[in-house]
């Protein structure tokens, strides 16, 4: 019987900070390699590379991934949902701006604040814990305004609704391993369910898409793609999947808004981007926002 913890404490702070520093970086990967490497077909290497990674580590630990457990309805959709958020974000880039996608893929959040309360009551947010998570989108929205400068076309909000929908799945993803059988399953099982049908699915929407596949990238590509594998989708999600059966998912969710602004802070030390008053801001706002999403409540 896992057992669970009502609030984060240290371990799962530090966690989630390497995490959301990690994915953070991972965006600044991602826009420094997609001119070389196609970004769905990038996205195929690094979950195929996971794929096999994680079931190697499986092996090794004797965690077992073919039992029958009951989890295999709950898995396929979870995976599915997975892989569908990706498709959403990849063909959403191809429309929309990145700071406009950035903003709605975040709603994320909300959608996980608002589903899992009404089967697991004990993760229902309080006023004060509502006011932090609008406190901390907002923050991000501020971070991200100038993508919404000039007029909005009619591709712009196709690419922003495929935003929100991502958005949307990123959340029911997490509704589905928290209230499913899933939840009671290795962590290592439930990312092997989700790696592994985004491993089939990514190749299959490059080839719809289009996209050049090849092998014959620059060192630096090659290094890109196996820090992508190897820490963002083998070690830091193996650590999401952790986290997800041991803390509650709404308070977990609100970390995740720190990622698009450490990717801002790394565009401003790695990229030299200008450092702006509305990334200061930002920062603030998110960090302000995290406290009071994860404020205890007032003893009695």
């Amino acid at each position: 019987m896992i057992q669970r913890k009502e609030h984060l404490d240290g371990l799962a702070v530090s966690l989630l900070l390497a995490c959301c520093l990690f994915w953070g970086f991972q965006q600044i990967l991602i826009k420094t390699t997609v001119g070389e490497v196609p970004p769905l077909w990038q996205a195929a290497l690094r979950f195929i590379g996971a794929t096999a990674l994680l079931w190697l580590w499986c092996v090794l630990r004797k965690v077992p991934l073919f039992e029958r457990d009951g989890t295999l309805g709950a898995g396929l959709v979870a995976g599915a949902l997975f892989a569908s958020e990706f498709a959403c974000i990849y063909v959403g880039m191809r429309d929309t701006t990145a700071s406009r996608l950035t903003v709605f893929l975040y709603t994320a959040p909300f959608v996980v604040a608002l589903l899992v309360p009404r089967f697991v009551p004990s993760e229902k947010l309080r006023p004060v814990q509502w006011i932090g998570l609008v406190v901390a989108f907002a923050a991000v929205t501020v971070a991200f305004s100038e993508g919404f400068d000039g007029g909005t076309t009619l591709r712009q909000l196709r690419g922003d609704a495929l935003a929100l929908a991502a958005g949307t799945l990123w959340g029911l993803t997490t509704l589905v391993i928290r209230t499913s059988k899933l939840g009671s399953t290795s962590a290592e099982k439930i990312l092997f369910y989700q790696v592994a049908v985004t491993a089939v699915a990514a190749p299959l929407l490059s080839l719809v898409l289009g996209e050049s596949w090849s092998l014959r990238y620059s060192a630096y590509a090659w290094g890109s793609i196996a820090a992508q594998t190897v820490i963002g989708a083998f070690a830091s999600f193996l650590a999401w999947m952790w986290l997800l059966r041991h803390y509650p998912a709404t308070q977990l969710s609100s970390f995740s808004f720190l990622t698009p602004v450490f990717a801002l802070v790394f565009g401003v030390v790695l990229l030299r981007e200008p450092l702006t008053l509305q990334l200061v801001l930002a920062l603030a706002g998110v960090a302000a926002g995290i406290v009071l999403v994860n404020r205890k409540p007032a003893a009695r």
